[in-house]
């Protein structure tokens, strides 16, 4: 199941004109990009096996590559409805129907919560539509059943409503009186450094992330440089063409032998860098 979901995702990406290269052994299953736009998919049938820290990482890189982190599932120990945007510690879980319709600017309303199926009002717009119709507040909020002052929180604070009374609502006002669920927005996660070598690309003035499951072990950003670095003596040979996609750069820290045809130093030599573009020059240079 995941290997066809994989391949339906990549290959509706293709011919929607975005690039798409498929990794294997890391938090995230797919890295898509048309232009500007980068997303980061985890594609499983069951959402609910993905693990919190594999999220957390998936999120931490788009946080520095400017990417959407995704996780498309066919179920999450129940199957997922079309349109409508379920989560998992904190990331998007849409179905391959949802996901779709997505890229072509279908943006769902609908998501799930602990009370079940709800939208987000768009408090300006439905308070338009309603003195549009001259429906008083009062008449609404029978027409819906619910209180005067649950209205008033409607159009004051967008709150949400549960699907029954938001097909109510619709029925009356149609879509355009809810947010739209934005799945591709970017995300800003800080990560904390937690080696060394992350430790000291803050001390560089970089933002730095330790990764766990992925073909590199620390992604760090400044202003617009990127490095992907690798800590051992070997490679994985998916970094390269990643890095290309990504238009970041390479980095091995080895510990006995040098790689070849990638940029590589001893970790003596990574720490003794002062400054951050004497790094930057060193990998331009290779």
């Amino acid at each position: 199941m995941k290997k066809k979901l994989m391949d339906d995702a990549g290959l509706f990406l293709l011919r929607k004109g975005y690039i798409v290269k498929a990794l294997t052994r890391s938090c995230f299953d797919l890295l898509a990009r048309k232009g500007e736009n980068i997303i980061l998919m985890r594609v499983l049938e069951d959402a609910n096996s993905v693990e919190k820290e594999e999220i957390e990482e998936m999120q931490g890189i788009a946080s520095c590559i400017k990417a959407s982190p995704i996780i498309i599932a066919s179920k999450a120990s129940f199957p997922l409805e079309e349109n409508v945007v379920y989560s998992r510690f904190g990331a998007f879980v849409l179905n391959m129907a949802t996901f779709m319709a997505c890229i072509g600017s279908n943006l769902p309303v609908l998501k799930s919560t602990k009370a079940g199926l709800a939208a987000s009002v768009d408090s300006g717009a439905l308070r338009e539509k309603r003195e549009e119709a001259g429906i008083s507040m009062s008449s609404l909020s029978k027409k819906l059943g619910v209180s005067p002052g649950m209205v008033a929180k409607y159009e004051n604070e967008g709150a949400d409503m549960t699907i029954d009374r938001a097909e109510k609502a619709y029925s009356m006002f149609g879509k355009e009186i809810f947010r739209k669920i934005d799945v591709f927005h970017e995300v800003n996660i800080n990560s904390e450094p937690k080696s060394e070598f992350s430790f000291k690309y803050v001390d560089l003035g970089f933002s730095a992330a330790d990764i766990n499951k992925a073909p590199f072990d620390i992604i760090s950003k400044k202003d617009d440089e990127i490095i992907l670095t690798k800590v051992g003596d070997k490679a994985n040979p998916q970094l390269q063409s990643l890095s290309e996609l990504l238009e970041a750069d390479n980095l091995v820290i080895f510990r006995k032998k040098k790689p070849k045809d990638i940029p590589a130093i001893t970790k003596k030599e990574f720490l003794e860098f002062e400054k951050s573009q004497e790094l930057i020059k060193f990998l331009k240079g290779f």
